[in-house]
């Protein structure tokens, strides 16, 4: 456990710095997660965003998730990035993605935090609020609908059709399905990312190939959700998506029932997803772990999104030893990946850094279902992004910042929970 604090540190301009960062990222409208690396609006970061607003504009706020559902499609589902702008540096760009959304686009989603946001959003101000959160109510509830029509396996999991889809890129989670994708028509490209930040922080060139190979199969399927779907080497059933989407349906049904707003049959999804987060626990290692749903492999992956069980609703009392054995392994967070898999990789991306963000659902979750430990994730993340800044995530044994600087989710982190007394 890490015991030392950081007392030099001035919190108050932290906050400022923040606050900072936030409006700096702000390109009108929407927020960038951090300049150049990545210059469009995605999807989950936005959301985050908009809790960082909340804390010293709150119609800045609701504007980050209106203008986010601006891309929303008619099939319901919202776009993880949105190409407001042209951006030449950035790769893979709307010419690659070849999308028909209402705005330039990929073709794949993100986990829905925005559905939870938008309720915190209301109730920081009911009044200022309402009209809002009812011309966003229907939208939401048909993403909503969208996953559970196009993203459930037989069942009852959410899966993902592309390891961007569930915002952990190059998690160990996928690595079965990964295997089974040969990538080589999938002709000469040249990324970005690594001109921004150092290689050994991001996905290797064979996770790239791969990610990629997906893009062009499914432009070439026109995006069509049932063919996209239908015979796709990567479909893997997913924690992250699966509790983050029972933790939105759970709030969204909760705020409309307030309001007044129809509910309809949200009371039986959230039910069905309940039912559904079963198939999510790995009875073999003993906590909720992915799998591959062409043939039912687990990743016997220990990782963040295991402990978004609390995040989704669930009490889980037997996840709180695997957070204990975590958190004595790993000084500074709670790692994408535990320290004692063979496939940690400290400063790799999703394969071991701790994610801000991450803390945050993992912290409030946890708490939120009396487990005693969530108030120590809080404080780790409050040391860490004290110590060593607002960057994109940190190596999770020595606190040491790695990927994007300035980023907007982990200042907005800060705001909205890490650097709050507890």
């Amino acid at each position: 456990m890490m015991t030392e604090t950081v007392a030099a540190t001035d919190f108050f301009d932290r906050d400022a710095a923040a606050r900072e960062i936030l409006t700096q990222n702000d390109r009108g409208g929407y927020t960038v997660p951090t300049d150049g690396l990545y210059p469009y609006q995605w999807n989950w970061d936005s959301a985050f965003a908009s809790l960082g607003f909340a804390e010293f504009d709150l119609d800045r706020a609701w504007q980050e998730i209106e203008t986010l559902f601006t891309g929303q499609w008619d099939s319901g589902m919202v776009p993880h990035i949105i190409f407001h702008k042209p951006d030449p540096g950035y790769f893979p760009g709307p010419d690659v993605w070849g999308c028909n959304g209402p705005i330039a686009s990929s073709g794949i989603t993100q986990p829905p935090v925005a559905l939870s946001f938008a309720t915190r959003l209301l109730a920081a101000d009911p009044e200022a609020g309402k009209a809002r959160f009812a011309a966003l109510y229907p939208k939401m509830r048909k993403w909503a609908e969208w996953f559970l029509k196009w993203r459930r396996d037989e069942k009852g999991a959410i899966f993902v059709i592309h390891p961007w889809e569930s915002g952990r890129d190059n998690a160990p989670d996928w690595d079965d399905a990964m295997s089974k994708i040969d990538p080589q028509d999938v002709g000469y490209y040249e990324r970005r990312d690594t001109q921004h930040v150092d290689a050994s922080m991001r996905p290797t060139k064979y996770d790239y190939d791969r990610y990629i190979w997906l893009v062009q199969r499914a432009k070439a399927l026109d995006w069509d959700d049932a063919k996209v779907a239908e015979d796709n080497p990567f479909k893997v059933a997913d924690p992250t998506m699966h509790f983050i989407l029972m933790r939105g349906l759970r709030d969204l049904l909760a705020a409309g029932e307030a309001q007044d707003l129809d509910t309809g049959d949200m009371a039986a999804q959230l039910a069905e997803l309940e039912a559904g987060a079963q198939a999510l626990w790995n009875p073999g290692m003993g906590f909720y772990d992915s799998y591959n749903c062409n043939n039912g492999i687990w990743s016997n992956a220990l990782s963040n999104a295991s402990f978004l069980c609390w995040f989704g609703g669930l009490d889980a009392p037997q996840m709180e030893q695997h957070l204990a054995r975590v958190l004595d392994a790993a000084p500074y967070g709670v790692p994408s990946l535990a320290p004692f898999d063979p496939r940690f990789d400290a400063k790799r991306y999703w394969r071991g850094p701790t994610w801000g963000m991450m803390n945050m659902m993992i912290g409030e979750g946890a708490s939120e279902r009396g487990v005693a430990l969530g108030e120590e994730v809080r404080k780790r993340t409050r040391e860490v992004i004290g110590r060593y800044g607002f960057v994109e995530y940190f190596d999770p044994m020595t606190g040491a910042a790695a990927g994007g600087k300035a980023f907007t989710w982990t200042a907005a982190v800060w705001l909205a929970w890490a650097g709050k007394e507890g």
